[in-house]
């Protein structure tokens, strides 16, 4: 399958996800999951520098994107579930899973909800807890006084604030115009579902090693979030990219690339499995 086509998965649970997928479909499974308002199109960058023989696939959460937008359910555990789902209509045994803030979130919860599924984490811009944060009240300020129509500039505000270093213009507008496929209330049921998330709680319970990818610049997650998900969870490793903010895998598309097959490598290394094979 080429990097452009999007497929759609029916779940059991009747809700239809977007996703897109490359890579040998015998290959070990990894499984990624966007931030707040993207979409699967948010791993464009990252992609095309994944190994030709993994089996990789974007997915985009509910209420976001091409998939279906249901009134209600928006907890990071609804999304977790849409995930286990998901492998189950795929045929994926386990999984390392990516995630990206929101993401990072959703697959913190897949590994303590599905401990079976989930043989490793990569959280990019992840945060601890989306309480008692300056930039995220700001945001749901704005957020929960949205009226039906959401406000172009206003998106563009926000997707601008989490980069540092410059990204694609094509791609920003890319971007830019998936964000603008949320529904205002998808704003802001999805940001309630995180405000609410307990993340600690899932980090905790999780049993897949992790690495925790940060940028130095991040305007939205401070260092002492990886801090504390590094001690809670059972065994997990911090890289922080200098010069970079909240979205690694938009700034430097190769690094974060070339930090998750190292990560995959450690895996296999340990034993870490997949049902499709060893990564190596």
């Amino acid at each position: 399958m080429s990097r452009s086509d999007c497929s759609f998965a029916r779940l059991s649970n009747g809700l239809r996800l977007a996703y897109v997928e490359q890579g040998r479909r015998d290959g070990p499974a990894i499984i990624m999951l966007h931030g707040y308002s993207d979409s699967h199109r948010s791993f464009d960058l990252l992609r095309p520098h994944l190994p030709e023989s993994w089996r990789v696939i974007a997915v985009t959460a509910r209420g976001h994107g091409q998939s279906d937008k249901p009134a209600t359910s928006y907890a990071v555990a609804d999304m977790a579930s849409d995930v286990r789902a998901l492998l189950d209509v795929l045929g994926i045994e386990r999984a390392i899973v990516v995630g990206h803030s929101m993401g990072a979130a959703i697959a913190l919860q897949v590994a303590a909800d599905y401990p079976e599924r989930v043989s490793g984490v990569v959280l990019m811009g992840a945060f601890a807890t989306f309480q008692a944060k300056p930039a995220v009240a700001e945001l749901a300020g704005a957020v929960m006084a949205f009226e039906e129509r959401v406000d172009p500039e206003f998106v563009l505000a926000f997707q601008e604030s989490t980069f540092a270093e410059l990204i694609p213009q094509r791609f920003l507008d890319t971007v830019i115009a998936e964000s603008l496929r949320c529904p205002a209330f998808v704003w802001r049921a999805a940001l309630q579902g995180q405000i609410d998330a307990a993340i600690v709680d899932a980090a905790l319970r999780a049993q897949a090693p992790a690495l925790l990818i940060h940028g130095a610049e991040d305007a939205f997650v401070p260092q002492s979030d990886q801090l504390t998900l590094r001690d809670t969870l059972p065994s997990a490793r911090i890289f922080t990219m200098q010069g970079v903010g909240h979205a690694p895998h938009w700034e430097r598309p190769a690094q974060t690339a070339a930090l998750i097959q190292g990560f995959a490598g450690e895996l296999a290394d340990t034993g870490a499995t997949l049902r499709y094979g060893v990564f190596g």
